[in-house]
């Protein structure tokens, strides 16, 4: 089997029984990344010599009996608005393009005490702001699938060099969808987790729930792999839950015959969707009856989402980028300025009223799945577009404003805080992925996955290779 599309138990387990050295699975991925990276522009900042010392020493380890963490010698590289020791944290931001990171972040603080080693960065839209990877310190990330298009964002290098075999697996975040657009656009899978779900420090927020981190893998087993790494409590931060990582090691092969499954293409007409996404979607809607789930067409009344993400997007961009805003303004994207000052321009009434209708959607989102299991909806409201544009002009004729109005099929559960899984949800005409979106009550992340993990096996969309990787294997 090919190294770089092995999956990351796989690898993990081969490299723990001494089948394979870490550092034959090092430079395979590095030869991977050379053959693939200059074109798809997914891995940035990279190491190389530092990740192969690292590799050799990881294998000494395993040779001399010691006990390791169930990433031992496994190759990853991290988001690059995630802060890895020794490594630059640009933020894809020229105002930061020559920032070093003198600690880990906690999340890469847990990669790495599971053995994984950082070999980069992976690219993201300037402060992760966008559903589409560009900027002015790396370029623009291409989707593997057709590099005129683009991979999403923002954690499109990560979703791109995973399912590109450069690394078997990537963490990212998410606010406004930035783990579910990227893994839907390149056919792989990324969770949004519940909020504390995956402890986050430093965070400027340190209670807002808006902004998550989570993992994007090739496959759902091996996001209950990264799960169980990643999740667990940590009192830096304050809205960890509880339940140990061990969960998501738990038995997750259960049928899902009987789930109770409500489904929507736009919630409603809250949002345009492109005619071929809409007919995608509801094609994948067969799977789960077919799988056993008592399947129906309603959504909970998520109205009032819109006003409440965009007050609370806008003032924490403000209260996080204030300092960076007034010193170098003029080095920033327009789009991001325009969110920017949204924030500078909010009082204190304007919070606290999208505070009180959050409330609101919660309650409504509780008592929704009071009755149902499992709520579906596409993850993205168009197919990936042309890698040139920033966002898409329009959908169905309706206007994109601004570069966040296509995004409402994820930011609006972004709003009330519930998991949602983006798994591979089939191909338009053209060949590029689209992702469906499985969401699940307050908290119930391993039964997301569980759904998540029915419907993979069922479809098997995720083992469909980027032509681009194919003609570039050996």
């Amino acid at each position: 089997m090919d190294i770089c599309y092995m999956t990351a138990q796989q690898l993990a387990l081969a490299i723990k029984q001494r089948k394979i050295s870490s550092v034959e699975v090092m430079e395979a991925f590095l030869t991977q990344i050379n053959k693939t990276n200059p074109e798809v522009n997914a891995i940035v900042s990279m190491q190389e010599e530092a990740a192969l010392a690292q590799a050799k020493e990881a294998d000494q380890k395993i040779a001399r009996g010691e006990a390791v963490g169930p990433f031992h010698g496994l190759p990853i590289a991290i988001k690059d608005t995630h802060n890895a020791k020794g490594f630059p944290t640009t933020s894809g931001s020229l105002a930061l393009q020559d920032n070093i990171a003198e600690q880990d972040d906690l999340v890469v603080e847990r990669i790495k005490n599971a053995g994984a080693i950082v070999l980069g960065k992976t690219n993201v839209p300037e402060f992760a702001a966008g559903a589409h990877t560009f900027n002015e310190v790396f370029g623009t990330t291409r989707n593997p699938y057709n590099l005129n298009y683009t991979a999403g964002g923002s954690s499109g290098g990560a979703a791109a060099a995973v399912t590109s075999g450069m690394i078997p697996f990537a963490d990212g975040s998410d606010m406004g969808g930035s783990l579910r657009f990227p893994a839907a656009f390149n056919n792989v899978v990324g969770l949004r987790p519940s909020p504390g779900r995956v402890p986050t420090y430093p965070k400027p927020a340190l209670y807002s729930t808006l902004g998550v981190q989570g993992p994007i893998t090739r496959n759902t087993t091996d996001a209950f792999f990264m799960m169980s790494v990643l999740s667990g409590p940590d009192n830096r931060s304050p809205l960890s839950i509880e339940e140990p990582g061990s969960r998501f090691l738990e038995s997750f092969e259960h049928s899902i015959s009987g789930k109770r499954v409500a489904y929507s293409t736009d919630l409603g007409g809250l949002f345009p969707v492109d005619p071929e996404v809409k007919t995608i979607f509801e094609q994948q809607i067969k799977v789960f009856e077919d799988l056993g789930c008592k399947v129906e067409m309603d959504f909970p009344d998520l109205t009032e989402a819109e006003e409440v993400f965009q007050v609370l997007r806008a003032w924490e961009f403000e209260m996080s980028y204030r300092e960076i805003f007034n010193t170098f303004q003029n080095l920033l994207k327009p789009s991001f300025v325009w969110n920017f000052k949204k924030g500078q321009e909010l009082s204190g009434p304007d919070i606290g009223k999208a505070e009180q209708l959050r409330n609101l959607l919660y309650h409504r989102m509780r008592t929704f799945f009071e009755k149902y299991d499992i709520l579906l909806l596409p993850v993205s409201q168009v197919p990936p577009f042309e890698a040139e544009l920033e966002y898409p002009p329009n959908i169905n004729g309706t206007p994109m404003e601004t570069y966040l109005d296509w995004m409402r099929s994820c930011y609006y559960i972004s709003t009330v805080g519930n998991p949602a899984l983006s798994v591979p949800g089939g191909f338009t005409k053209n060949g590029l992925p689209l992702g469906i979106q499985i969401i699940g009550p307050h908290q119930a992340d391993f039964e997301v996955l569980q759904v998540g993990h029915a419907f993979e096996q069922a479809t098997q969309y995720g083992e469909k290779r980027p032509t681009f990787t194919k003609v570039h294997q050996q």
